[in-house]
């Protein structure tokens, strides 16, 4: 790119007439020839000022939409997916990548505010429906947590298998045989409901073990009033399991409340581990064992993964899944009660 200096060396005049000429200085005293002879070089030598390339640099940044399958007020209930959104909007801004974001309101999703956007990133699980109004409006997009068309969309998940395999694995070691789980249902379109990997595996695992009990199954809602709930179910049972696992933090947190109500010790009398790893999972009584999922970094990777289909054109889309980490705190421990 041209600089000032050549352009005044070209035409025969100062750096700054140049740069008062080319930035329109009205209180600049020159010819109207000389002025001409300033533009037509930097024209000739391609230069842009300051402010044409600050409105270039405008023109060319990237601008994402953030669609989120939750309410503000369902998100703040369980901050699963606020870490999820927190990951894209850090790595968003570190890309100086313009953001927009949208929460679900009213069950529906405008599409008047998806138009002008370079890509999309949505953020739980998703209908038909939905994905048509976010395909018709920006070609490229990233499913977050769900992959509903691994041939079409690119995709960030958590590799819930592994993960469950790990705390039964760790379970079994403790000498725990009798084990329950308790979980939640999501649906999509508030109707449909979605396979969780989590509970298919804990099923798999343990029917082919010979220790899968139906009756030490329990869903309800991804919420802590839920998991207080459930577990209070469970403990009717006179042959109630000796570990739990938990398909979320919130859910933990409200089924140790029952827990220490009822009078049941953690983990001497029945052990917890949760999911998530929440910030709050550390500071609870006692401490819960749990899984870590790396959900900022689940939503830094769908940012890349935009920007890298954006910049290659790529047709094949990809599917990454993230690896988990079991955090193993105080509220899991050996079995004391042999079958």
């Amino acid at each position: 790119m041209a600089t000032l200096k050549e352009i005044a060396e070209k035409a025969g005049v100062s750096v700054a007439t140049v740069s008062r000429v080319l930035n329109y200085d009205p209180t600049l005293s020159v010819s109207e020839e000389t002025r001409k002879r300033i533009f037509e070089i930097a024209q000739e030598l391609n230069y842009k000022t300051m402010r044409e390339r600050s409105q270039q640099t405008a023109k060319e940044r990237l601008r994402f939409g953030l669609v989120h399958w939750y309410s503000e007020a369902q998100e703040l209930g369980d901050p699963y997916y606020m870490a999820i959104r927190l990951g894209v909007e850090k790595e968003c801004f570190h890309r100086q990548i313009e953001l927009v974001k949208l929460f679900k309101q009213d069950g529906s999703y405008e599409s008047e505010w998806l138009s002008g956007l370079d890509g999309i990133i949505a953020i739980g699980k998703f209908g038909p429906k939905d994905i048509e109004v976010f395909s018709s409006s920006a070609e490229q997009m990233v499913f977050v947590d769900f992959a509903p068309d691994e041939k079409r969309f690119d995709s960030v998940v958590a590799d819930f298998r592994q993960s469950m395999i790990g705390v039964l694995d760790y379970l079994l070691s403790l000498g725990h045989k009798r084990i329950g789980y308790i979980g939640g249902r999501e649906y999509i379109d508030g109707k449909t409901p979605i396979n969780d990997e989590r509970e298919a595996t804990f099923y798999e695992y343990l029917y082919v073990k010979g220790i899968y009990r139906p009756d030490y199954v329990f869903t309800g809602r991804f919420t802590a009033e839920d998991g207080y709930m459930l577990m209070k179910q469970a403990l009717t049972r006179n042959d109630r399991p000796t570990a739990f696992f938990i398909a979320s933090d919130s859910m933990a947190i409200g089924a140790l409340r029952a827990l220490h109500e009822a009078g049941v010790r953690v983990p001497k009398d029945m052990s917890l581990v949760g999911f998530n790893d929440i910030p709050t999972s550390a500071f609870v009584q006692p401490p819960l064992t749990t899984v870590k999922v790396h959900t900022e970094f689940m939503g830094e990777t769908a940012v890349e993964l935009l920007v890298e289909r954006l910049s290659t054109k790529r047709h094949l889309s990809k599917k990454v899944v993230i690896p988990t980490a079991l955090v193993v705190r105080e509220s899991s421990g050996v079995c004391i009660k042999k079958d």
